[in-house]
């Protein structure tokens, strides 16, 4: 959160006020509401688009154009917090007059969201360089160009079986025509195996008139990997949503606050939740689907609840609680950042083969509704 009354000058008018003592304590029944207020709100921004999709009676119900604009409104939301939400209270925090002289020497807010960003890309690019390997092994074939690596976090593999299939052939163009028949049956007995093992992705397949546009056995379809790559989302999600509720329960602008949260963690809930919409795993993980967005929702108003317990000697305007919250908050900055504009953004848009092909009217309408998710949060960031 913004922090520009760090600097809010004592009575005398010579030092600022770096926050000694506790918190605010007004409006004590209003903040214990503040609690449940903001668990339902951020619940039904996260848990709609996740059961809207994993519900056979609102699915049926709801139609396509709801969840596709869900998931773009979602990826501006997401990348409107890194900057607006996370990066500029970092930068106010880690510059903040009440912190040591050391600390306006470099700009270590920047550096930390420069560090996160490549800690997280290097911390993917092993992991699928280890499953690349795993896959050869395995004798399962991914796309080369990495175009379908790593989309699990935004909306699901993108590499299709016919892809795959392209590119084994092309690879094995010196074989035998009885080998590659052979691959054929082979390939279907497993297309046939495989939906009943993933029966959303089967069902994937029926609305599509029959072409398979997911992949099972695409490097970015296995569970785990779709889990990792939504759980790097979840995070930084996660660790922000902790530190608004720690401000809420003790900022003195508590009403202001208070209502721009409100909409504030609907809107995120909202992006994160499209996104757990979208995973496609098996039916023993359709759990973890529920359980990101449940998470998502309870911890804002776990953050209020500690904020309240402990309000009489927490300060967010304390030299100590500036620092951590900065830290934090750049670090967070940076992997929405990442996630955002790699993960989201660019798998996509540009490594999306549907959206490759698509109509310009359809482009402008993903386009205009993320640059609206990303436009309402950045609105936001001018109260809060």
């Amino acid at each position: 959160m913004r922090r520009a009354h760090l600097l809010r000058r004592d009575d005398d008018g010579d030092a600022p006020n770096c926050g000694s003592g506790g918190g605010d304590t007004s409006y004590t029944g209003l903040r214990i509401a503040s609690v449940f207020i903001i668990l339902v709100t951020s619940l039904i921004g996260a848990l709609f688009p996740v059961l809207a999709k994993r519900t056979k009676w609102l699915a049926a119900r709801i139609p396509t154009r709801v969840f596709d604009t869900a998931k773009y409104f979602g990826s501006g939301v997401i990348i409107a917090t890194a900057l607006i939400h996370l990066l500029d209270p970092a930068i106010d925090e880690l510059s903040s007059d009440c912190l040591d002289p050391a600390w306006q020497d470099y700009p270590y807010a920047l550096g930390i969201c420069l560090l996160s960003i490549f800690l997280i890309f290097i911390t993917e690019l092993v992991a699928f360089r280890w499953g690349t390997a795993m896959l050869a092994r395995m004798g399962i074939v991914h796309d080369a160009h990495g175009h379908g690596l790593a989309s699990h976090a935004a909306h699901g593999p993108e590499t299709d079986r016919e892809t795959q299939a392209a590119i084994a052939k092309q690879q094995g163009s010196d074989g035998s025509i009885n080998r590659e028949k052979s691959n054929d049956i082979e390939s279907q007995h497993s297309i046939e195996r495989e939906g009943r093992q993933y029966p959303q992705a089967h069902s994937d397949v029926e609305k599509h008139g029959g072409h398979n546009t997911h992949a099972p056995n695409a490097l970015g379809d296995s569970p785990a990997a779709q889990i990792i790559g939504v759980a790097v989302l979840e995070f930084g999600v996660l660790l922000h949503s902790v530190l608004i509720g720690l401000t809420l329960a003790v900022d003195d602008e508590f009403k202001v606050l208070f209502v721009v949260i409100i909409f504030h963690q609907m809107f995120e809930g909202l992006g994160v939740g499209s996104r757990l919409a979208y995973l496609r795993l098996p039916p023993k993980y359709n759990y973890v689907a529920i359980l990101g967005a449940i998470l998502f929702g309870i911890t804002t108003p776990i953050g209020i609840a500690v904020g309240l317990g402990v309000r009489t000697t927490y300060n967010p305007e304390s030299t100590t609680a500036s620092i951590v919250s900065g830290i934090l908050d750049a670090f967070s900055s940076g992997i929405l950042l990442y996630t955002g504009l790699v993960e989201l953004m660019a798998h996509e848009f540009l490594f999306n083969r549907d959206m490759l092909h698509a109509s310009n009217g359809k482009l402008a309408y993903a386009l205009g509704c993320m640059v609206l998710g990303a436009g309402i949060m950045a609105l936001l960031g001018r109260w809060a």
